[in-house]
């Protein structure tokens, strides 16, 4: 099972700053997917809750200088 969790992001200020976030959430493992929207500072990841858990995302993007804080979970089913 797949799991869709979206996170509200502060400090994004520029495209490269969405850049920045989707490649270091993408390149982590158990995630699929990482796709943010700069207008509204939120950060989609399509990940397996069996190998990462959301704080986990949280917090490498929050070491990226951008806290970030979970605001929906959906399953996406297997």
């Amino acid at each position: 099972m797949m799991v869709r969790e979206t996170f509200q992001l502060d400090n994004i200020h520029c495209p490269s700053c969405v850049a920045k976030i989707e490649k270091a959430v993408a390149a982590m493992r158990g995630v699929s997917s990482a796709r943010m929207a700069f207008a509204t500072g939120r950060l989609a990841v399509d990940y397996d809750p069996t190998v990462i858990e959301p704080g986990a995302i949280a917090a490498t993007v929050s070491r990226l200088g951008y806290p970030a804080r979970s605001i929906r979970r959906q399953e996406l089913g297997s």
